[in-house]
């Protein structure tokens, strides 16, 4: 099976690449930073709006939304592997949003492959649901329910806690094994980002009268930064391309642990600066923890793999 990818394959990457550069580039992080209402310790204020609602519009007609859908219901008529590497962009920028659910809403939900419904689904435990307070509707719901704001440990992605009866009438969504897919990809993206951003630095910060990235602690370490970065971006793609439980289950337990890792090493390469408000790297490790927790958690992904191991062992 031939996993390289294809020209049409590399130029869609280009392209959402070249989009979210355009229109959510560091600035703009920044800028919904500032607008979100953080408090001192960067956590976010779940009254205040962050997502972008005509970005979002923008990125239903550029098809990320549609991007699965088949062309006769008006989509691109592309498969997983071609919204993973989308999702890896979007990750490598930390556009906040509910991505993901709003993307398996598309032919589900109207208006939500073209972008002008936001959709976000119940992909946390403890009936915990994001963004809902600006949502147009929850994945697998019947309206949106009422909930409380609650802390988030990531300021540009607001949590509340629905009311047991609301969890209640909520029926499962039929789309984790997809979820966890395409959120180990923006898991994906953003470690392969830190990793960036470790290297950048080491060659710009000097000790001793030379870069940092001269030593060999942190060369090593950048290293292996890359290395982590790799395997998780190359167990992601192989599950999107062979679409087995297994091999999903898997790829979400390397992305999160890329993303968290590379994140910290990345805050270790910086020193001190890394905690700092004005550096990217903590907003990061912030989003990659969120992200663990979300479609498939790591307790429930090492039970999904075991399951399928021990079945094709019988």
């Amino acid at each position: 099976m031939d996993f390289q990818l294809t020209q049409e394959q590399r130029d869609l990457r280009a392209g959402v690449r070249d989009l979210l550069a355009g229109r959510y580039g560091r600035e703009a992080l920044r800028a919904s930073l500032d607008a979100g209402g953080a408090d001192d310790e960067g956590a976010s204020d779940p009254s205040v709006r962050v997502v972008d609602r005509r970005l979002w519009r923008e990125l239903g007609d550029a098809g990320l939304f549609a991007l699965r859908l088949p062309e006769s219901e008006g989509g691109v008529g592309l498969g997983l592997p071609e919204a993973v590497l989308a999702f890896e962009e979007a990750g490598r920028v930390l556009l906040p949003g509910p991505l993901v659910a709003t993307h398996l809403a598309a032919g589900v939900v109207p208006g939500a492959a073209q972008g002008t419904v936001v959709v976000t689904a119940r992909d946390l435990g403890g009936g915990l649901v994001t963004y809902l307070g600006e949502v147009d509707a929850v994945l697998g719901a019947d309206g949106v329910p009422a909930g409380s704001p609650v802390r988030s440990v990531d300021p540009l992605t607001p949590l509340h806690r629905v009311s047991p009866s609301a969890e209640a009438d909520c029926p499962p969504h039929t789309h984790r094994s997809e979820g966890a897919l395409l959120t180990a990809a923006l898991q994906v993206g953003s470690a392969l980002r830190t990793v960036e951003l470790a290297v950048r630095y080491a060659g710009e910060r000097e000790q001793f009268g030379q870069p940092i990235g001269a030593f060999q602690a942190v060369k090593h370490l950048c290293a292996r930064m890359l290395v982590r970065a790799e395997v998780a971006r190359t167990a992601v793609y192989a599950a999107a391309v062979t679409g087995d439980p297994g091999e999903v289950a898997a790829a979400k337990l390397l992305a999160d642990e890329a993303a968290v890792r590379c994140a910290r090493d990345c805050l270790q390469v910086h020193g001190g600066m890394g905690f700092t408000w004005e550096a990217d790297v903590h907003l990061h490790l912030k989003r990659a923890w969120l992200r663990a927790e979300q479609w498939r958690t790591a307790g429930e992904a090492e039970e999904a793999l075991a399951a399928e191991l021990l079945s094709s062992a019988g």
